[in-house]
């Protein structure tokens, strides 16, 4: 028994070394996406940055006092990463983005659970982004602890992410 776990045990180690593609990959663990693949490079970044136009759908289950930085940092960032976002009559987009958030409070923290569908126009989910982020409590339960540097950096991970799908998404 013990021989074919030491067996098994090295097949799967010796697939794992097989499936690098290279030492720079492995090495590097900016070169890998939340996905767990490579990472687009910057000119694949901007090239479906250039290409897209986003609208942001009202946010579901976040207070507007958590939802107002958000939405200000996702436009920021947008801008940073040269992503077009969609307002009223901009024209048509090519993806919504529809936010659900919830806020737990567990003892002294508070984590923030989000997740993002990523729509074409007509309403047909393509991708979804989730994450959560961790936050002190503040003396407060729910949405009240939240401060508006927990929601930005949420706005900070979903245009990269978002971005990151954008490139590596085929057509």
């Amino acid at each position: 028994m013990r021989r074919s776990a030491a067996i098994a045990l090295s097949l799967a180690a010796a697939l794992a070394v097989s499936a690098c593609t290279s030492t720079e990959q492995t090495l590097d663990p900016n070169a890998i996406s939340p996905s767990g693949q490579a990472a687009p490079d910057s000119a694949a970044l901007a090239a479906a940055a250039a290409a897209s136009r986003v609208e942001i759908a009202p946010i579901v289950g976040a207070s507007v006092e958590a939802a107002a930085p958000l939405t200000e940092r996702i436009a920021v960032r947008a801008r940073e990463r040269g992503l077009r976002l969609a307002g009223s009559g901009d024209g048509p987009s090519t993806h919504v983005l529809k936010g659900y958030f919830s806020a737990i409070s567990e003892g002294r923290e508070t984590i923030v659970i989000y997740v993002w569908d990523v729509l074409d126009p007509a309403g047909n989910r393509l991708h979804r982004i989730q994450g959560q982020e961790k936050a002190p409590a503040r003396g407060a339960e729910g949405w009240a602890s939240v401060t508006p540097a927990v929601m930005q950096r949420i706005g900070d991970q979903t245009v990269d992410q978002l971005l990151v799908w954008l490139a590596a998404k085929p057509g």
